[in-house]
């Protein structure tokens, strides 16, 4: 476990990203044990409401949603203490599926608070901000961007 925030912050985001990706929604929703998702202005904890979330919004091809989500340009702020920060990041999901050409899915924002305690940082609550940009997720999702 790295405590430094300059690492541990990213590696989080990242690591959501990777294990969405792989399909280990589990282990994606454990990310937020210690904390919540807001989406379209609802608030979701637990990891089974979370899964629950993702399972009616997420194409899955044998378990995984062949996507890749590209998190970038995370800014990241600290608070005085060092024990909370914000962050705020932009997303961009690429994806092929079987009839369906590499090419970028949608784009948007996610904001970010991180929590620290002895077990190290942890998502305290991510937000599903806005999609800025969507192109053809019909194979991505089971419902529209739009």
């Amino acid at each position: 476990m790295n405590d430094n925030p300059a690492i541990a912050i990213p590696n989080l985001l990242y690591t959501y990203a990777m294990r969405f990706d792989d399909g280990d929604f589990d282990g994606a929703a454990a990310l937020f044990d210690k904390g919540s998702v807001l989406a379209g202005g609802h608030r979701i904890i637990g990891r089974e409401g979370i899964l629950a979330m993702w399972r009616t919004w997420v194409k899955m091809y044998d378990g995984k949603p062949l996507t890749r989500h590209i998190t970038t340009n995370p800014i990241i702020a600290l608070s005085d203490d060092g024990q909370s920060a914000t962050c705020q990041s932009q997303w961009t999901v690429i994806q092929a599926a079987p009839g369906y050409p590499l090419q970028i899915v949608a784009s948007g924002r996610y904001r970010d608070q991180f929590g620290h305690d002895a077990d190290g940082w942890h998502f305290a609550e991510r937000e599903y901000v806005q999609t800025d940009l969507v192109g053809d997720s019909s194979a991505h999702t089971l419902q529209s961007l739009t």
